[in-house]
């Protein structure tokens, strides 16, 4: 698709490096960084029942990591816009000291901390979209303030966190958003979340930059979710965070993959976000339009009210159902 496209999408490429050591170890524990450093080579190591490495997992994995941490320096110094690490493997689920759900480190969250620490930030947004939620990055920032989560996935469902009342502890309280949606969501009811819970939430909080957590296994064709997203769907949410980082954080926005196992829908829903992510257009770019909570299914409609009552002590500017 790259090779077909990709001269129509103004693209740049940022070159991966292997991250080092200590930046794996802003986010994991040392001892583990360290047990997965011991599989290179090995041709099979089961971590948990369901991931397990191969010989090269963790050069692949580290190249993940390193290169969205040289996309997210260029976004952040103003060299691109925006960008989308095309990465594997995906990284939501990896916890402190534990691989989960096809996950080795969680990219994202030391995406985050790599923007804490060289960058000086305080107020990251992470939105995950992925099918499932991703326990391994709420656990990363529950206490820490320095990061809103705002995580839309089915439920209940692997890996059976992410449940309305997980709102974060401490000093974190009220900075994670969990939105837990029965099986059969599709486009209108994911764009009414953003527009109704999302985007005000990020308004209010006033992020310094956006990272996404960006899965396409809700897509209706994907043979593991259960979700009825189409391309259309993934590109509307794409539109809305575009618009939402040109306002707050100088259009300082960063994918990165995580799952999607349906090939055509995975090629399809990324040519699609990319088209609008190379022709975004601050200056004169239409949102899409407001969908009517309405038009919800009612029990994803119930979902989005739930969510919204759990987060109004924090966010009083939400509008209730």
């Amino acid at each position: 698709m790259l090779d077909k496209q990709g001269a129509n999408l103004n693209l740049k490429q940022a070159p991966p490096r292997a991250a080092a050591r200590d930046e794996l170890t802003t986010n994991h524990a040392a001892r583990y960084v360290d047990r997965i450093a011991e599989t290179a080579g090995r041709q099979s190591t089961y971590l948990d029942p369901d991931t397990s490495t191969s010989a090269h997992s963790w050069d692949a994995a580290i190249k993940a990591v390193g290169g969205l941490l040289n996309l997210v320096d260029e976004a952040v110094e103003g060299k691109v816009r925006n960008g989308f690490a095309l990465v594997r493997p995906p990284g939501h689920h990896a916890e402190y000291d534990r691989a989960m759900g096809f996950c080795l480190f969680n990219n994202v969250a030391l995406a985050a901390r790599h923007a804490m620490s060289k960058h000086g930030m305080d107020r990251i947004a992470i939105v995950d979209w992925d099918l499932h939620h991703g326990n391994g990055t709420q656990h990363s920032f529950y206490d820490d303030p320095r990061a809103l989560f705002i995580s839309t996935h089915q439920y209940p469902y692997y890996p059976g966190t992410g449940a309305t009342r997980e709102v974060g502890s401490g000093k974190g309280e009220g900075y994670t958003v969990n939105v837990p949606l029965e099986a059969g969501a599709g486009d209108q009811d994911y764009v009414a979340i953003f527009q109704v819970l999302v985007a005000p939430i990020l308004r209010a909080y006033k992020p310094q930059l956006i990272l996404v957590s960006a899965g396409f296994d809700a897509h209706h064709t994907d043979p593991l979710g259960g979700m009825a997203l189409t391309e259309s769907g993934y590109d509307q949410m794409g539109r809305i965070l575009m618009g939402l980082a040109a306002e707050l954080c100088s259009g300082r926005l960063v994918f990165a993959l995580e799952g999607g196992y349906s090939l055509e829908a995975l090629r399809g829903s990324v040519a699609k976000l990319l088209g609008s992510l190379s022709s975004f257009d601050p200056d004169g770019e239409a949102t899409p339009e407001a969908v009517s909570v309405e038009d919800m299914r009612p029990r994803a409609r119930k979902s989005l009210a739930e969510s919204l009552d759990a987060q109004r002590r924090y966010w009083p500017d939400l509008q209730m159902l």
